[in-house]
């Protein structure tokens, strides 16, 4: 391995992008987790009589955003090690290599990410 610096820096890179996709899957968990906490609330509030408005709470969309966040930290996870792949053959490419097409897909996952972020935030202030 002779460019030991490239490979350090781009190995340092795919575990920015492994942390991150960790952290959006454990996001997931917990918007589910919470998502699974209030369905008990509110049927056990039913039970004894009291109505909780889960419709109002949960929202629409309120059993998916979990499970949208978790895919979107797996797409995050997978993105990251296809990047590592690619940049590992273009350092050790004798020829420079054009990685534009890496870039549209970052930019693509984190308009998505920010996208399903931002909606769960005007959910939240919604209810």
């Amino acid at each position: 391995m002779g460019r030991f610096t490239d490979h350090a820096a781009n190995e340092r890179t795919f575990l920015a992008w492994l942390r991150t996709g960790i952290a959006v899957v454990a996001f997931g968990f917990v918007v589910e987790k919470f998502n699974l906490f209030m369905t008990a609330l509110g049927s056990a509030n039913s039970e004894l009589g009291n109505t909780i408005r889960l419709d109002r709470l949960m929202g629409p969309l309120g059993h998916y955003e979990g499970f949208a966040l978790m895919v979107a930290g797996l797409v995050l996870i997978l993105t990251g090690y296809f990047r590592f792949v690619s940049n590992e053959r273009l350092i050790d490419s004798p020829s420079a290599g054009d990685g534009s097409l890496g870039v549209r897909v970052e930019l693509i996952v984190t308009a998505v990410l920010v996208l399903l972020v931002a909606a769960y935030c005007i959910a939240i202030v919604i209810r």
